[in-house]
């Protein structure tokens, strides 16, 4: 038996990436997974790849920026398995460049998916999970919603927020019995920047100013459904990310430096002229 055995779990952005991750490691702890993606294609494949591995799964599309159909596939699984133990709300992605080259539509995209996204799962989840007594909300943030990340200022505005919603409802959801937690891992190997939208640079050049070693998917999920099992606050990985974490809250001003030094060396990498 794990703390995962039999518990119904319903993941975001399950198609690739972390989502993937996340629904083979549960898998493989005994949960019961719903597998969701835009790309229905996809969502299959992962809840296929479960299956296979001796788990329970299936897939739904599922566009996280509808509320009403977040509302729907939340229904169904509890109208299919009376309950739902875990919502995983992970479905996301990044527009990076400077902000002075980021247009509105990419805000207001990245706001829908990233941010409303949550909402729209916990607005669903939430109030089922405190009728029931019981039930985990996990939501993926990032380190950059804890110390933010030049030439990232859509998506660590969405995942600030991120934090400030898990951390709020985590203090109201506690005496329904309801456990809210907020990941926010360094840098894994997704696919993330496969599709984000880029300006001013390359996106090889973007990731070649990226210092840390990319943690592998599958590390990531695990230490995620530990803190899970564990009902931390915060599950922030791995040992840089606690590091840079701390230097953020001891000198805000040192990291400040820190990231002036990020602009310069992507200002010399620049593909267009800034556009003022």
């Amino acid at each position: 038996m794990t703390p995962f055995t039999d518990k119904l779990a319903l993941v975001t952005g399950a198609g690739s990436g972390l989502g993937r991750a996340l629904c083979l490691a549960l898998g493989r702890e005994g949960g019961i997974v719903v597998a969701t993606d835009i790309d229905l294609h996809a969502a299959s494949d992962t809840a296929a790849a479960v299956v296979a591995a001796g788990g329970r799964a299936h897939a739904e599309a599922l566009d996280v920026t509808d509320a009403a159909a977040v509302s729907r596939a939340v229904d169904a699984v509890v109208k299919q398995h009376g309950r739902l133990d875990l919502l995983i709300n992970n479905a996301g992605f990044a527009v990076a460049g400077e902000a002075l080259d980021i247009e509105l539509a990419h805000w207001r995209r990245i706001v829908e998916v990233n941010l409303m996204g949550v909402v729209h799962g916990t607005l669903a989840a939430y109030p089922l999970m405190a009728r029931q007594r019981g039930g985990c909300i996990v939501n993926i943030a990032s380190l950059a919603g804890l110390v933010g990340a030049p030439l990232m200022a859509p998506y660590a505005t969405t995942k600030f927020a991120v934090v400030g919603l898990t951390l709020t409802l985590r203090a109201e959801a506690a005496r329904h019995g309801v456990a809210v937690n907020a990941v926010c891992p360094g840098f894994i190997e997704t696919r993330i920047f496969d599709a984000a939208t880029v300006t001013s640079v390359t996106k090889k050049d973007l990731l070649g100013l990226i210092p840390f070693k990319f943690i592998p998917a599958e590390e990531a999920a695990a230490r995620i459904l530990q803190g899970v099992a564990r009902n931390q606050a915060f599950i922030v990985f791995p040992f840089y990310a606690r590091v840079l974490w701390w230097l953020y809250r001891l000198s805000p001003a040192l990291m400040a430096r820190i990231g002036s030094k990020a602009i310069a060396d992507a200002e010399k990498l620049r593909v267009r002229p800034v556009a003022l």
